[in-house]
């Protein structure tokens, strides 16, 4: 075994878990569940069978990531965010044949608390405040607050808010990194280094 597990974590017969992993206190993995590389599950995390998690990824205490969801790598989902696998669930209909997709793009960002409904992608380097509801598909690099979640700015790979209208054409550059970024037709895209 490559990875760290504590001994009250339970990991299922035929489950995944990259070199450098770290599975802790009271968290269950089930037997289908991929995870990647350098991966952090903290206390009390439950994985689905059906779910990949990439190389890298922070998910802090009390996330369940249920079947039918993706993590790409350096997603950070923080404490206690939901994900959701049926759109209408009832206690008394078997929904099992309908759960959704549900995508999270490289190196986004799941504030605390947040909850994200099934069927969504959340584009990289996306960043979704603390408490919010996400509803629908999230841009690359934006910036989502509120119940149900609205874009309210354009975030920096480096976690840092740029300084940018929602739309039209402008650029910019990190505080922190200097990386430069390019509004065009309501897409944030970073601007690569000329060689």
């Amino acid at each position: 075994m490559d990875y760290y597990m504590h001994s009250s974590a339970i990991v299922d017969e035929g489950a995944i878990i990259g070199e450098g992993s770290r599975v802790w206190h009271f968290t269950h993995v089930c037997a289908g569940a991929r995870i990647g590389k350098g991966v952090s599950l903290g206390q009390n995390v439950f994985v689905g069978n059906k779910v990949v998690i990439g190389d890298h990824c922070k998910i802090q205490n009390n996330v369940s990531v249920y079947d039918n969801v993706t993590l790409e790598d350096g997603v950070f989902c923080g404490p206690s965010m939901v994900f959701t696998n049926v759109y209408n669930p009832r206690a008394l209909v078997e929904r099992k044949n309908e759960y959704r997709d549900t995508l999270v793009r490289r190196g986004a960002t799941l504030g605390a608390n947040c909850t994200v409904v099934c069927g969504v992608t959340i584009g990289e380097f996306a960043f979704v405040g603390a408490g919010a509801v996400i509803n629908e598909d999230v841009p690359a690099y934006a910036l989502m607050v509120g119940v149900p979640a609205r874009q309210v700015g354009w975030m920096s790979e480096f976690g840092e808010r740029l300084d940018l209208p929602l739309t039209g054409s402008a650029e910019t550059a990190c505080a922190n990194t200097g990386a430069r970024y390019v509004l065009k037709g309501g897409k944030l895209h970073k601007q690569e280094p000329v060689t």
